[in-house]
């Protein structure tokens, strides 16, 4: 019986040590959990202005056709545009990048982590320290896309049902709300 019991505590504590470990490893696999440390001449600043920009954080990466660039090094409210300001800060190894490219809040899955995706455009000049991107496509927020879709399914079934606003049938000889029946004169108990 103790020799039972003794075993059941060491497969617990293995199983939560697991856990633990699991845990460690998955808080590292986040976009805003890497250090990395570079000398300011090795990237330069861009800054985006967006609409919403949903769950996105300092530290979430900035991607190029899956290829990260760079990282989102500021968050702010811009008063004057009543806009999200984004300041990035993208890799100097990265220095040719159309001055007309588009950037996008995207999200890695379906419920993953935000990060901007930039989209380069045709230009002939390219960003620079200071560059600002002026085609910028705000995050789908899941919540509001689902609000949407419920207030949609909702107005759809007030508009196909015939009843009137009394909560009485339009035809002939059915009941309304009280329960009299209508168009015979007579109620009936």
């Amino acid at each position: 019986m103790a020799q039972a019991n003794r075993s059941i505590e060491i497969g617990t504590g293995l199983f939560v040590l697991l856990g633990f470990a699991s845990l460690g490893f998955l808080t590292t696999q986040l976009p805003g959990s890497g250090l990395q440390i570079q000398r300011a001449t090795q990237t330069y600043a861009v800054v985006a202005r967006f609409d919403d920009i949903g769950g996105l954080k300092v530290g979430a990466p900035v991607a190029m056709a899956g290829v990260r660039v760079g990282q989102v090094t500021r968050v702010v409210y811009d008063s004057s545009a009543y806009k999200a300001a984004v300041t990035m800060t993208i890799e100097r190894q990265f220095d040719h990048i159309p001055d007309d490219s588009d950037a996008a809040i995207e999200t890695s899955g379906l419920l993953g982590a935000n990060f901007v995706a930039i989209s380069p455009g045709g230009s002939d000049t390219f960003l620079h320290g200071g560059s600002e991107l002026q085609f910028t496509q705000s995050a789908l927020v899941l919540e509001s896309l689902v609000n949407k879709l419920f207030a949609n399914v909702a107005g759809s079934k007030d508009s196909s049902g015939s009843k009137d606003s009394s909560g009485s049938k339009d035809s002939s000889g059915s009941k309304d709300s009280s329960g009299d029946k209508k168009g015979s004169g007579k109620t009936t108990k």
